[in-house]
């Protein structure tokens, strides 16, 4: 309720002794010693505002991802000429958005696989294995099958999205992202 001072006792914000200070005083104590004390109320009304905000910032997550979804399909993107890219091989490239790493596989001659170059458990950047049959994770050492995008071994259980192909006179053109979940 006051500041003591040793020598003098103790000293009250308006300069009276204990014995004439307010009654109110008891239940509002404003002096320096009591101020580090939080009160219900100020505990409280920290509390809601903090909720307040996380709910706030839940709902701006939901609308982006709302109005991400809203922008339609994704573009048709080309993608490489088809006899650049020899039998067994992967070329990276990026859909639907610049900052969307993909891989084109082309598993023989007339087939070809592309898929998100992001593992599905971590985001790991896959590479890819193809004299060894895989498209390896080495972040938790998991591998996913170049045919089907599935998981073969590891932590992963999803399968890698799928980047829907066509191929118009020899060139490949990227026309949608499959997102899988078995």
């Amino acid at each position: 309720m006051s500041v003591l001072h040793p020598e003098r006792g103790p000293r009250f914000p308006d300069g009276r002794p204990e014995d004439e200070q307010p009654a109110w005083r008891q239940d509002f104590p404003i002096d320096l010693p009591q101020d580090v004390f939080v009160a219900r109320r100020d505990y409280t009304k920290f509390l809601l505002l903090t909720s307040f905000a996380f709910v706030i910032g839940q709902f701006w997550i939901a609308a982006r991802s709302v109005l991400r979804r809203g922008r339609g399909r994704p573009p048709i993107a080309k993608v490489a000429r088809i006899d650049a890219l020899p039998v067994g091989g992967a070329l990276p490239f990026n859909y639907p958005g610049p900052n969307d790493p993909c891989l084109l596989i082309r598993l023989d001659d007339r087939t070809l696989a592309a898929y998100g170059q992001k593992c599905t458990h971590l985001s790991c950047a896959v590479v890819p294995k193809l004299d060894q049959g895989e498209l390896h994770c080495p972040c938790h050492v998991g591998s996913f099958d170049p045919a089907t995008g599935r998981p073969i071994a590891g932590p992963p259980r999803r399968p890698l999205n799928r980047v829907v192909l066509e191929v118009r006179d020899g060139v490949v053109y990227a026309t949608g992202v499959e997102e899988r979940t078995v």
